[in-house]
């Protein structure tokens, strides 16, 4: 969908294996993608923390995507992206792309900022990456399978009540702030509750592939301090998912 070389070979740790050795530090942040304080906490956690590997909520192509600008990345064949993830994956990135970008220009915030800029310090510090989020493509695959007619009625109806009635879904938070975590577990609920299929595929299994990285890399790494940049609806999942995994072994 979006193949390209890895930004910094030499520093990347991708999709780090399970190895048995003792936990390291690890620091979780909760971000929003287009969040003016997303973008500064990063950089002040990186400084404050002084972590040896910062680990992030991408895939190398996202990451790859993140760094270079549009003339820069290989030419999109929409053709071969329908049929690599489904045409509903593929509709649904391109609408989430598209509302995502809405978003942040009503904040003046590139979407994933917060990610780019964390790439661009941890490089420029020579600090080790990670990518710790599962395949884009992968994700989108499984959401072309996974959505029900259901969920499909229940969006064409969000959309029309939103359009309707827009005062109605009046945003409850800042944009340009991270939620707090009542309205981010608020919105996860709603989520649950109106589009199980999608929640699975793009809370819940993504959470689990992530808490298991995390947690090979502080065992891989031991002596190692790490930091990782996750979406703020993934942060409180991932360390119970940790936590259970550290019990577990």
């Amino acid at each position: 969908m979006f193949r390209a070389q890895q930004p910094f070979n030499k520093t990347i740790i991708n999709n780090p294996k399970i190895s048995v050795s003792m936990a390291g530090r690890i620091n979780i942040i909760g971000s929003s993608h287009i969040a003016k304080e997303s973008v500064k906490r990063v950089k002040k956690e990186i400084e404050s923390f002084s972590p040896d590997i910062v680990a992030l909520e991408l895939d190398s192509n996202r990451a790859y995507a993140l760094l270079h600008k549009d003339d820069e990345k290989p030419k999109k064949n929409y053709g071969q992206m329908i049929k690599s993830v489904g045409f509903k994956g593929f509709l649904f990135a391109v609408v989430g792309s598209f509302v995502q970008k809405k978003l942040g220009d009503m904040v003046g915030v590139e979407p994933g900022s917060e990610m780019r800029n964390a790439l661009i310090v941890a490089k420029s510090k020579g600090l080790k990456v990670s990518y710790i989020d599962q395949d884009v493509e992968v994700t989108l695959r499984k959401f072309s399978k996974a959505i029900s007619w259901k969920e499909k009625w229940q969006f064409i109806k969000d959309i029309f009540d939103v359009s309707l009635h827009p005062k109605k879904r009046k945003m409850k938070f800042d944009l340009r702030t991270v939620p707090e975590d009542k309205i981010i577990n608020e919105m996860i609920e709603e989520v649950e509750k109106k589009y199980p299929n999608i929640h699975r595929v793009l809370v819940e299994e993504r959470n689990v592939i992530m808490a298991k990285r995390l947690y090979a890399l502080s065992r891989n790494y031991p002596d190692s301090k790490i930091l990782a940049v996750v979406g703020a609806g993934h942060k409180e999942e991932i360390l119970r998912l940790i936590k259970k995994l550290e019990k577990e072994n």
